[in-house]
């Protein structure tokens, strides 16, 4: 590989990339850098074909993995990513789900295997940045594939030591509480009323893109994984409130081998 502006993002499912990484997906890309999504399961504890929940009768979980492949490889298109590698895991479902109790569940499989073939990855593609969750997995989220990822990622850096950044994406607190404010302002209430603990600290993000231009590709992206809409709140918001949640994506800086702006708007700061 030439050492092309890379950016590779570690993803535990398909339709993960699209929530928090999805606007810098689509703007490297029409930059020219190269981008390298890394999903890591592939999906089998979504809904399947007609909204079947993991668990009730009629869902297959290998049908559910096929579907969401292919919808992932669509929602790749619209953002223009250029290279999309599966590590093929088997997704571990939420936290406390039996399925977390599978042996060959993602968060079952041991680290040092998982980090050695995305560090594989990490040496074909030489990413200078790479953007993965934090040890939550993602602002308290706490999916077991969401940790695992994390930890790979980690693992991965550590053992390639080719990356020169590393990012954990974020959900800054104030930006959860304009959006509810927003929602409220148009008569819309929120699945879930996000306490103050919500989310990412403001003071530990180092980092705020803008991907305004890329919004509607963004969409076209969600709303690719079509099997999984009854749980993406976001598109159900009204046109107003995607356009304020989706014009900017926000991470954590952890790591820099280079100088950097105690504050970014670029996640190639000091690479270019």
């Amino acid at each position: 590989m030439d050492r092309r502006l890379t950016l590779m993002a570690v993803h535990a499912h398909p339709d993960d990339e699209c929530l928090s990484t999805g606007g810098v997906l689509a703007r490297y890309a029409a930059e020219g850098v190269r981008t390298v999504l890394v999903t890591c399961t592939n999906g089998e504890q979504g809904d399947g074909p007609g909204g079947v929940k993991p668990g009730e009768p009629g869902h297959d979980a290998a049908e559910v993995a096929r579907l969401r492949l292919a919808e992932l490889r669509a929602s790749a298109d619209h953002l223009g990513i250029e290279h999309v590698e599966l590590l093929g895991y088997r997704d571990s479902g939420m936290a406390g789900w039996s399925t977390n109790d599978h042996p060959d569940a993602f968060a079952n499989v041991p680290l040092e295997s998982a980090a050695a073939r995305l560090s594989e990855l990490m040496a074909r593609y030489r990413p200078q940045v790479v953007v993965t969750y934090d040890e939550t997995g993602g602002s308290g989220y706490g999916h077991p594939d969401h940790v695992q990822a994390h930890r790979v990622a980690l693992a991965a850096t550590d053992l390639s030591d080719i990356p020169d950044k590393l990012y954990y994406t974020a959900i800054p607190r104030s930006a959860i509480k304009n959006m509810a404010a927003t929602l409220r302002e148009s008569g819309i209430e929120m699945d879930f009323e996000p306490g103050d603990d919500f989310g990412t600290p403001d003071e530990l993000v180092t980092t705020v893109v803008d991907v305004s231009p890329h919004v509607d590709r963004k969409l076209k992206a969600l709303q690719a994984h079509a099997s999984q809409g009854e749980n993406i709140f976001l598109l159900r918001m009204p046109p107003q409130a995607q356009q304020q949640v989706f014009s900017h994506e926000a991470f954590t800086r952890v790591r820099s081998r280079v100088k950097t702006p105690a504050h970014e708007d670029d996640l190639f700061a000091g690479l270019r």
